[in-house]
């Protein structure tokens, strides 16, 4: 009897476990999680069929909906949430999905038609005791995948431990527990473990249901960072170039003021875009820019729930970045939204059009757009075309105050 109750238990945990996670995936969407969310769905279904079992004793169509639930889609669905949660290249979660549906339908096609063999008693049973080579075969390929999507995930959270230490050992944290259900869940479908694998599968349900909520609910900061060291970020850049940024503000700061006639800046431009101060009277004098007509963006975004200071936070270093390198961005300002607290509107104003086609092109912009994808909604983009303007020369000193 302890069987049967311990059955009960597992499969009322499963499904209490699913419909919460549902819930909560409802209210903080995010690819990753909606990923685990079925893992957990794969879960209810093999504890939905081991309960009846567990009186009756198993028969082929619960011991296959078991291995199912528990030796393919379970785990399957964990290793693809941890790519999709940890690993920022889009190439690589679009190969992942492409292994995991090839080891979805073969597996499962495999699983399902193949002949079982030995009988059955009310224990959970060991894939091996009937399953033959082949199906054991298609699941230890998908367990390997699964160990090595965990360890993939964990080492792209790991890399970014240098720019991002808090927010990287969430991550690995997350991946831990993530790890740590799919471990249990493979134990249990190819062991079957007896009561020991009830008990395991409780804490494979448990170490999923701790995950998603961390997942969903990632690390706030109390402030935003003011002064902080950037040696990880500013390696590329030399110290010529370090150097160089006192004899340019004042070219800066002319430029804002729109009085060009009697600073040369245009030295200071190419020493920066060489790394060097020596020769640059050599070098060619660049083509003259045409005048053009200011070029004006506004990007609109719509933050996730929970994301607003990572998000706050990678646009607090692309403004540093900005301001630093990029003489022909005139203005680029990030306003918060009081009556809407997860909404960000960006407003940039550059000398020209080349002007905002080379900022788009920097690489912390590139940088940013790679990090802050992960926290954003929606995005909008409107373009502005100059018609008439009047600001003040203590503008740049309120918005930027040094």
């Amino acid at each position: 009897m302890v069987e049967v109750g311990l059955a009960v238990v597992c499969a009322l945990v499963a499904w209490s476990a699913a419909a919460a996670l549902g819930a909560r995936a409802y209210r903080y969407p995010g690819f990753a999680v909606i990923v685990w969310v079925g893992s957990a769905a794969a879960a209810v279904i093999a504890l939905s069929a081991a309960f009846p079992a567990s009186l009756l004793d198993f028969s082929e169509t619960t011991f296959r909906l078991f291995q199912i639930g528990v030796g393919l889609l379970g785990p399957l669905l964990l290793g693809w949430g941890a790519v999709e949660y940890a690993v920022e290249s889009p190439r690589g979660r679009f190969g992942t999905r492409l292994v995991v549906t090839t080891l979805t339908i073969v597996p499962l096609v495999i699983l399902t038609m193949d002949r079982l063999r030995g009988r059955y008693d009310t224990d959970y049973p060991a894939a091996s005791e009937h399953y033959d080579v082949i199906p054991m075969a298609v699941l230890a390929l998908v367990h390997v995948f699964v160990l090595v999507a965990v360890v993939w995930g964990a080492a792209a959270a790991g890399l970014r431990m240098s720019r991002r230490p808090e927010q990287s050992r969430h991550e690995l944290g997350v991946l831990g527990l993530v790890g740590l259900a799919a471990l249990l869940e493979i134990l249990v479908s190819r062991f079957g473990l007896g009561t020991l694998g009830q008990f395991m599968m409780l804490g494979a349900v448990a170490s999923l249901w701790v995950a998603v909520v961390r997942a969903s609910a990632p690390p706030r900061r109390g402030g935003r960072r003011r002064g902080r060291g950037r040696d990880d970020e500013d390696d590329f850049f030399d110290d010529d170039l370090d150097e160089d940024e006192d004899e340019e503000e004042p070219v800066r700061r002319r430029r804002r003021r729109g009085d060009h006639d009697d600073f040369d800046e245009e030295p200071v431009r190419r020493r920066r875009r060489r790394g060097s101060r020596d020769d640059f009277d050599e070098e060619p004098e660049p083509p003259a820019r045409r005048p053009s007509r200011v070029q004006g963006i506004i990007t609109i975004y719509t933050l996730k729930e929970g994301h607003e200071d990572l998000f706050d936070e990678c646009v607090e270093e692309v403004v540093d970045e900005v301001s630093r390198r990029e003489p022909d961005t005139l203005l680029y300002a990030c306003h918060t939204v009081p009556s809407s607290p997860q909404q960000r509107i960006v407003y940039a104003i550059y000398r020209d059009r080349l002007a905002y086609e080379e900022h788009e092109q920097q690489p912390h912009m590139i940088d940013f757009m790679r990090r802050s994808v992960r926290h954003v909604v929606a995005t909008n983009v409107i373009e502005l075309s100059l018609a008439g303007a009047a600001a003040a020369d203590a503008l740049p000193d309120m918005l930027m105050p040094r």
